[in-house]
């Protein structure tokens, strides 16, 4: 007999990689997670799990069954939600965003969980290819991402813009290229490509590669680049919404540059499916937020707009 939770049992199986963790995280009994594994190889009439001791390896009848029970749940998912799609103040909400944009858009969207109580809210923080991933998997209805995706399964559409910012330490003294390049570069997951894409921008005569600027450290969590920083160890490209949600922008600070440059923010979601209402209002409403952040209440100039909605100094 068809049992869904069996599937259940077996992606969280596979994920954990432990038949203890998945009896924790799921609150069953190691025994009953074994039972389960068994029941549904004998439904399935295939041995799924090549048992090495305590660990395991699937088997390929044990990878064609996890393809599948991913592709069942996510089509249950979307199945579930879209059912009360209609609805802007309730339901539940299931995104997922790097750090950068997360840092900001997570504690908007609480705001607003907090207004409309009917509102449920699953982030997570992710890079790029994971969101990507975990959209395909039906994880999460939608994704938010810092570079264009090309998927036969997915949909992927401009969003917003945000400015990237050069940031150095409050007490740096320097204007120009040799200058950053004696206190050297603070990475991050985007930063040598942000920081490529804006120096080149901004100094066409000068700048080279990033391949000539020391080193200085890496960090994979956006949020701590700053701290680097602050420290006065190096200097670093991020989006303003990095810059403005971080714990050190006193004691860090912009530069100016002539040529402003923006980072895109892209929405992925599975092809063909329809987003439920309340999610294009809570994109909307940020959209809304940041302009008046930006701008304040009264409307931006039109160059201001044409800027960003054209690209312009865009990569």
């Amino acid at each position: 007999m068809f049992n869904a939770q069996y599937f259940r049992t077996f992606i969280t199986l596979v994920e954990t990689g432990s038949f203890t963790r998945t009896a924790r995280r799921l609150e069953m009994t190691q025994p009953g997670v074994s039972q389960h594994v068994r029941k549904l190889e004998q439904y399935l009439g295939r041995s799924l799990l090549e048992r090495q001791g305590r660990r395991f390896a699937l088997t390929e009848a044990g990878r064609r069954a996890y393809d599948y029970a991913l592709k069942l749940f996510a089509e249950h998912e979307q199945f579930r939600h879209s059912l009360d799609d209609e609805s802007l103040d309730s339901g539940e909400c299931r995104l997922a965003s790097p750090g950068s944009v997360g840092l900001m858009l997570y504690p908007f969207i609480l705001g607003q969980q907090q207004m409309h109580t009917g509102l449920t809210v699953s982030y997570s923080f992710a890079f790029n290819h994971e969101i990507v991933s975990d959209v395909l998997a039906g994880r999460h209805d939608l994704g938010i991402v810092t570079e264009a995706v090309r998927h036969p399964e997915v949909d992927c559409e401009v969003w917003h813009q945000e400015p990237l910012c050069l940031v150095v330490p409050a007490d740096f003294a320097g204007t120009g290229l040799a200058d950053l390049m004696g206190i050297g570069f603070i990475s991050y997951s985007d930063g040598v490509n942000h920081a490529d894409t804006l120096l080149r921008c901004n100094f066409p005569q000068e700048f080279r590669s990033m391949s000539h600027f020391p080193r200085q450290g890496f960090t994979n969590e956006v949020s701590m680049v700053l701290d680097a920083v602050a420290r006065g160890l190096g200097f670093t490209v991020v989006s303003r919404l990095v810059l403005e949600t971080s714990p050190w922008q006193r004691q860090v600070k912009e530069l100016s540059l002539p040529q402003p440059v923006h980072e895109t923010l892209h929405l992925v979601t599975r092809r063909g499916s329809r987003m439920p209402r309340r999610y294009a209002r809570l994109l909307d409403a940020f959209r809304e937020h940041r302009r008046h952040e930006r701008y304040g209440h009264g409307e931006p100039s039109m160059e201001s707009v044409g800027a960003v909605e054209s690209g312009e100094g865009t990569s």
